[in-house]
């Protein structure tokens, strides 16, 4: 068996053999980058390493290469986000729907409002384009603010919809069919408990359980318990939203014109332009695990 792996281009650039002890560096690098809330600064070999992929073009597309054969795509390699890594669609670190409602234990037959909570969340986080290019930009948001934007943006799609004349009660024994928006607008905020405790199915539980999901995968910090809950983003979480920032959801949810205040309060503006809007049942944001 071979006793070194030579790296694409190593035979023209000069560069020296790839050994295992590089492959083994590799493949610890991208382990590193599967660990979300690690921190280089906090663990000196993750920061040599990713020293190493900075200085070290033979050794960081060996990095890369381990990387695509796991089927993960490298978002940003730097001290600030560590090996930052998203998973394709196909990659086995992928976290399907299914998978993310046993984690959060969330009512599978509610994928469309956790969907839409989860792109309202990177809205709030990231609502300019200037702040999701700015690296030094942090995002906050809370539960409370994020419900409240998602019933504001309802209460207007569903005023646009009665004026054009648009069917704004479908039939009860086909939710299917329902836009995502009608659903969330019908679900109580908090539960009906005699304290108002927030309730799973209620609709600031599911935000509670997408931006609990968020911290355990290293995209929120949790910096308080006011107005439900406050957060702020990560590096991480931001090169991820910026990774869907295409999607015509997101795109459509930003069009409603979300101003970002320092307590994740949403306010929002009246439109400019006459172009009607409508968020989607199926509409959700991909889930990864890394």
């Amino acid at each position: 068996m071979s006793e070194h792996v030579e790296p694409e281009g190593a035979g023209t650039s000069g560069s020296a053999a790839v050994t295992p002890a590089d492959a083994a560096d590799a493949a610890r690098l991208v382990a590193f980058g599967l660990q979300p809330k690690l921190l280089p600064a906090r663990d000196q070999e993750y920061a040599d390493l990713l020293r190493r992929h900075r200085e070290d073009p033979a050794f960081a597309r060996l990095a890369d290469a381990v990387a695509a054969g796991l089927g993960l795509i490298v978002l940003e390699v730097s001290p600030r986000a560590g090996m930052a890594v998203t998973a394709a669609e196909d990659s086995v670190f992928a976290v399907r729907m299914g998978d993310y409602a046993r984690r959060t234990a969330a009512d599978s037959g509610d994928r469309f409002l956790h969907g839409l909570a989860h792109l309202a969340v990177a809205a709030m986080a990231f609502p300019r384009p200037e702040d999701l290019a700015d690296d030094g930009y942090i995002g906050r948001v809370t539960v409370n603010g994020v419900d409240a934007f998602v019933r504001q943006a309802c209460r207007r799609l569903e005023e646009r919809a009665a004026e054009q004349g648009e069917n704004t009660d479908p039939a009860t024994d086909a939710p299917g069919l329902e836009a995502a928006w009608r659903i969330w607008v019908r679900r109580s905020a908090t539960g009906a408990t005699k304290d108002a405790r927030r309730l799973a199915g209620s609709t600031t539980g599911i935000v509670g359980k997408a931006v609990a999901f968020l911290t355990d995968s290293g995209f929120l910090q949790r910096t308080g318990d006011d107005n439900g809950g406050t957060y702020r983003t990560t590096a991480r979480y931001q090169l991820q939203v910026r990774d869907m920032a295409g999607s015509a959801a997101m795109a459509e949810l930003l069009e409603l014109g979300v101003v970002p205040v320092t307590d994740g309060t949403p306010t929002l503006l009246p439109p400019e332009g006459g172009d009607d809007l409508e968020l989607v049942a199926d509409a959700g944001l991909p889930f990864h695990s890394a």
